[in-house]
């Protein structure tokens, strides 16, 4: 019992730490689209790529290791976002599930009369590449996945199943994505950002499905989760831009409810993992 109170203790920490150091950075996003006046630098480092509130999640995650384990667990952390040692078999996923499913919406959106969107970077595979390593670094990865799977998925599943753990934790993630909707093109209009943040829930939701069937098949790697959420992110925005294309939005959100059923049917709702695997040392 008291090891699980610490759990649901770190768990907390994390998300406060997690939110707080994101959000005091978007937040000022969010009030400069309404107009508040900033000196022209930090109103231009907060809306440069250097501005660090991604990195929230990661520094949560390393934060508390350090409390809790110090540099040895520190250590641990890290080796876990280059470990290799998972069955390679799983590099299909991880590589290829969303650019089937983003391809496969665009595609099902041409031929019931959509438009496609500039596909330019699917024909170029340098821009493959330096897009690749772009959002793997710079894109999202590295700065959320050693705190969303890596800290906190570890300790949802300590308490609940696979499923509800990643229902949660989508559902968190959303949330942590919030200001990002009212600091994006549409601007401070509220109907619009809430109705992004509604699609967001859902998206995340069932996204956050994948990524733990693939982190719980890996030996809980967090490299895993790195390269398929970068993979995520190549495919839907730039190889296959489906939010570029309204028409799309719709084919895709199926494709991935089609897959999440799929991997529910074969992995099952508990663990989503079909056959036993062997984890590296945890974080």
């Amino acid at each position: 019992m008291e090891q699980v109170n610490l759990e649901k203790r770190d768990l907390g920490l994390f998300l406060l730490i997690a939110f707080a150091f994101s959000w005091s950075l978007w937040v000022p996003k969010v009030l400069i689209a309404q107009g508040l006046i900033l000196p022209p630098m930090l109103s231009d480092f907060l809306s440069s790529p250097f501005n660090p509130a991604a990195f929230g999640p990661f520094v949560a995650a390393f934060y508390l290791t350090y409390s809790n384990k110090g540099k040895t667990g520190v250590v641990t952390l890290l080796k876990r976002g280059v470990d290799f040692g998972f069955n390679k078999k799983w590099l299909l996923p991880i590589l290829f599930l969303m650019p089937v499913i983003a391809g496969g919406a665009l595609l099902l959106s041409k031929l019931l009369g959509g438009t496609l969107p500039d596909l330019t970077v699917l024909y170029n595979p340098w821009l493959i590449i330096y897009w690749f390593f772009y959002m793997l670094l710079l894109g999202g990865p590295l700065q959320e996945e050693f705190g969303w799977r890596g800290y906190a998925l570890d300790r949802l599943q300590s308490r609940y199943t696979a499923l509800t753990s990643s229902v949660i934790l989508g559902f968190i993630w959303a949330i942590w994505h919030l200001p990002l909707n009212f600091t994006s093109d549409v601007g401070p209009q509220y109907s619009v950002a809430l109705s992004l943040f509604m699609g967001s829930v859902i998206t995340l939701v069932l996204l956050s499905v994948f990524f733990t069937w693939i982190y719980n098949n890996t030996g809980r790697s967090i490299l895993a989760v790195l390269l398929f959420h970068a993979s995520l992110n190549l495919s839907t925005f730039k190889l296959f831009p489906v939010f570029e294309t309204s028409s799309a939005v719709p084919y895709y959100l199926l494709l991935i409810l089609i897959g999440v059923i799929i991997v529910l049917i074969i992995g099952g709702h508990k663990r989503m993992v079909r056959e036993k695997t062997t984890s590296p040392n945890s974080g």
